[in-house]
């Protein structure tokens, strides 16, 4: 399960989104998002995941790779389909003891299962094809005009780097240590949830420990190498845009401006708007 989790995850290889801006591709996954909220109907929808299925095509990350990243949501997935399914009010189609299944509920289980899954695979096309790095000079570049409220735009941006930095080296360590404990007796799958939860207490005060361990290491460095935060600092790389990548903001508003009209005005309109 937890080498299912990709993201925070850079998979290395050539192909044009690759090689886009951090800028477009933080951009592009905002406004992608905001898409999904828009939708009135299938169309939108429709629209959205073969606009997904282009990029994850052109970015040649294996789709396969982006799916095992679903595995660590199907829980939460499962819960909001359920909640969404059992407690829409609505033209009831079938009864489970005091629970009722309506025909919104049903449409309203299906979008948000779909909308959860594009959104979930649509943030891993970002991590996947930009390296921390490349991140965090993106999120300094478009949080830069938030410094005229004083945010520390700079040490906001590392700090998130870090943090996605940090989680697939955390889940290596998460493994490391439980296949440490499985090998000296320690069982975390048979029994119930409850069981489960109090065998992983053992689990997270040596991976605390570790972490924080890190996180000192990690400052000590940072320290020895004299940063002392953003102002005045320069880039070995900076960020310029390129043509491909006013072409992709071009594809971008096309696409906006398409999805959101058909997703709003055809076919079937969904019942809760």
């Amino acid at each position: 399960m937890l080498r299912d989790i990709t993201l925070g995850q850079f998979y290395p290889t050539e192909s044009c989104i690759h090689r886009l801006d951090p800028r477009v591709k933080l951009g592009g996954t905002m406004l992608y998002i905001i898409s999904l909220f828009c939708f009135k109907n299938a169309a939108g929808y429709l629209l959205a995941a073969l606009f997904l299925a282009l990029v994850v095509r052109l970015s040649k990350v294996p789709f396969r790779f982006m799916v095992k990243g679903m595995k660590s949501i199907l829980f939460l997935l499962l819960i909001t389909v359920g909640f969404n399914l059992f407690l829409t009010p609505g033209t009831p189609l079938v009864s489970l003891w005091k629970l009722q299944i309506t025909r919104e509920g049903i449409i309203l289980a299906a979008t948000m299962a779909v909308r959860l899954s594009l959104l979930i695979i649509g943030s891993s096309v970002m991590t996947l094809t930009t390296t921390p790095n490349h991140l965090t000079d993106g999120m300094e570049k478009m949080l830069r005009p938030l410094k005229i409220f004083r945010l520390p735009v700079h040490e906001v941006a590392m700090m998130m780097s870090i943090a996605l930095r940090f989680i697939p080296i955390l889940l290596e360590e998460t493994d490391r240590i439980m296949k440490a404990q499985i090998a000296r007796g320690a069982d975390f799958e048979s029994g119930n949830l409850f069981k489960r939860a109090k065998a992983m207490v053992p689990l997270l005060v040596p991976l605390f420990i570790s972490a924080f361990r890190r996180a000192n290491d990690l400052a000590m460095a940072m320290e020895a190498r004299c940063y002392r935060g953003g102002e005045g600092r320069t880039k070995m790389k900076p960020l310029l845009y390129t043509r491909a990548d006013y072409l992709a903001y071009g594809v971008l508003v096309f696409y906006m401006v398409f999805s959101i009209t058909a997703g709003r005005n055809t076919f079937y309109v969904l019942p809760w708007k």
